[in-house]
């Protein structure tokens, strides 16, 4: 039962949260929800893994031992986040969590563990919802992605009064192991099968989205896609068994962070939406540090994404030395790492059209930040996308997105088309691409430029970018109307969880979408 008061908190559950553990987007989302909750009086702790250096970026407060998890004996520790004072819960066990990487070892490769390391941090959140000395029993425990998909089922078993809540942020993405690792896992006897194997393997993620009593994903076009044959990678039809527990609530940012006006990496010169002018010296700024021509007018385009098939890094491969070769005023300005490949082409580009692209390989958040306040618009097509934070940092520094028409970005990207007049410009702050093709990429920078060239067109696209309101603020609204609605497992009010015998509907408008069968 939810409740507001000390009493009753709620517990996050997940792989990363921004500041403290970080491989991408899920992070920023996850660290972005639980403030914008402590911010609106719902007391939070979030529980994550105490990876490498974790611990020397908090202050302990106090601990409990649990002696009985996957993976040995573990302490629990109770800290507050020196950077953010997000207040959090720490799984600490250097046997599994003290590694170089948070997912993959030096070398790229999954830790052949990661179901027992998981599968312990899904342990311990059952044991602080069956209660701990002196620890608030949460009334809502979230759990997020993969990572946490066996939160449900362990708290269904010891709490079975708790509200549970599954987010997913990347289906793709599923925690998907031998069947010889299920003895490991210390799972409750008598477990369906059915429920936690997909294609003979165990899945961490089907789990979660078999029992936990809310099934939430990240933005309204997703919701949709993913309940479909084409985009629900083998758990469209799990998915859509769950229809009448399943909202779409979209992602936030943190407008404090990400803002060219208060952005702690722009120091030098802060800028805003009456001063985009001053772009012009972080372009300068960045074509110095990234080694490309100092060139007021040239056309610079980044790119701070994973370098991955799921990014589309093959087929920029394909498009890029075609469009820097027809298109002499482009620049390309690369912050990212993944597949090897993938890195390898991207270097060999830079060298190719030395002073029109540079390639940094890594992550760098001053450089992020940097890149988004220099840049023209910023390169992000994807065969896939739940959300899109990136674009939607971008739109905030009046760097433009290019992107493609999927997942979230359909959501937040506002673009007319190739054939709309200037008028029908007024409302646009992006441009997406019309087809999925090297040709398609290089058409979309052939108008992206055009458009730069009619300076109150692009102006005005500009302007629109920079005046979204994406920010927590008003994002976390429909969680708490969703937190505040679980009674008894249901949701009431705006987010209520249909019977069988209702006919399936869809919620329009920013907080909340109920995906059902036929839409």
């Amino acid at each position: 039962m939810m409740q507001t008061g000390r009493s009753c908190p709620s517990l996050i559950v997940a792989a990363e949260a921004y500041p403290l553990a970080k491989t991408g987007g899920l992070a920023d989302a996850v660290g972005g929800l639980a403030q914008a909750l402590r911010r609106e009086g719902l007391p939070v702790h979030v529980l994550l893994p105490a990876y490498r250096g974790v611990l020397e970026r908090v202050t302990a407060e106090r601990h409990w031992v649990l002696g009985s998890l996957p993976g040995g004996p573990a302490r629990l520790v109770e800290a507050r986040c020196r950077a953010s004072g997000l207040p959090c819960l720490l799984l600490d066990n250097p046997a599994l969590f003290d590694r170089g990487g948070i997912y993959v070892d030096e070398d790229g490769r999954d830790y052949p563990d990661n179901a027992v390391r998981y599968a312990a941090l899904a342990h311990a959140a059952a044991a602080i919802a069956a209660g701990l000395p002196d620890l608030p029993v949460p009334g809502i425990v979230h759990a997020h992605d993969w990572h946490a998909g066996l939160v449900p089922m362990l708290v269904r078993h010891v709490a079975p009064a708790t509200s549970t809540v599954l987010t997913i942020h990347n289906l793709s993405f599923q925690g998907s192991f031998p069947p010889d690792a299920l003895p490991l896992l210390d799972l409750p006897a008598g477990t369906a099968a059915s429920a936690l194997f997909a294609w003979d393997r165990l899945n961490f993620l089907k789990a979660g989205i078999v029992h936990a009593h809310c099934v939430t994903t990240v933005s309204r076009n997703y919701a949709r896609e993913i309940i479909t044959p084409e985009g629900g990678c083998g758990l469209h039809d799990v998915l859509r068994s769950r229809a009448e527990d399943f909202v779409a609530l979209p992602n936030g940012i943190d407008t404090s962070v990400w803002s060219p006006s208060r952005d702690a990496y722009l120091a030098d010169l802060p800028y805003d939406v009456d001063t985009p002018e001053r772009k012009a010296y972080w372009k300068s700024r960045v074509q110095s540090d990234f080694g490309l021509d100092i060139d007021k007018e040239a056309f610079l385009v980044i790119s701070c994404s994973r370098l991955t098939e799921q990014k589309m890094a093959d087929v920029t491969l394909q498009a890029m030395p075609r469009a820097l070769e027809t298109l002499p005023r482009l620049q390309l300005a690369v912050l990212g790492k993944g597949e090897a490949r993938f890195e390898n082409g991207f270097a060999a580009l830079a060298r190719q059209f030395p002073g029109r692209c540079a390639t940094h390989i890594g992550y760098d958040e001053r450089a992020a930040h940097r890149l988004q306040a220099a840049a023209d618009a910023l390169w992000h097509p994807s065969r896939f996308e739940p959300f899109g934070l990136t674009p939607l940092y971008a739109m905030r520094y009046g760097a433009l997105p290019i992107a493609t028409a999927v997942g979230g970005m359909v959501d937040t990207i506002h673009d007319p088309g190739l054939g709309a007049g200037r008028a029908a410009l007024k409302t646009a702050n992006g441009v997406l691409l019309d087809g999925a093709g090297a040709g398609a990429m290089i058409a979309a920078l052939h108008r992206v430029m055009e458009l730069r060239d009619h300076q109150t067109v692009w102006r005005t696209m500009q302007r629109n970018a920079m005046r979204e309101d994406h920010g927590w603020p008003s994002a976390v609204q429909a969680y708490l109307q969703l937190f505040a609605g679980m009674r008894g497992h249901a949701v009431v009010g705006p987010h209520r969880m249909r019977t069988r015998s209702e006919r399936p509907v869809v919620r329009a408008g920013r907080t909340c979408v109920s995906v059902a069968p036929g839409l």
